[in-house]
């Protein structure tokens, strides 16, 4: 099982991951209200500004202060061969 790093520490398990938008437009702002009014938001952004919005397979949402294109970045480093270590933020 491989984990991507989200910023400070935390970590989602690759595999669980269905995609990463970034939580500017209307109908984001709104699966994250309804998320939240349901209790399936995990807010990791340790009090930053939300800059990427993880939605994974069990429809948990995941706010994250890591812009979506490092984080998909790191996603496509981190392939079944690849045990390079991240540096931390």
């Amino acid at each position: 099982m491989k984990f991507i790093n989200i910023g400070f520490g935390n970590m989602v398990a690759s595999h669980r991951i269905v995609t990463i938008v970034t939580p500017d437009s209307a109908p984001v702002k709104r699966l994250i209200q309804d998320a939240k009014d349901s209790g399936r938001v995990i807010d990791v952004s340790c009090g930053r500004r939300t800059r990427s919005v993880i939605i994974t397979d069990s429809e948990h949402v995941i706010l994250s202060a890591i812009q979506s294109e490092t984080i998909a970045n790191r996603l496509d480093n981190n392939g079944p061969d690849d045990d390079a270590e991240e540096p931390e933020e």
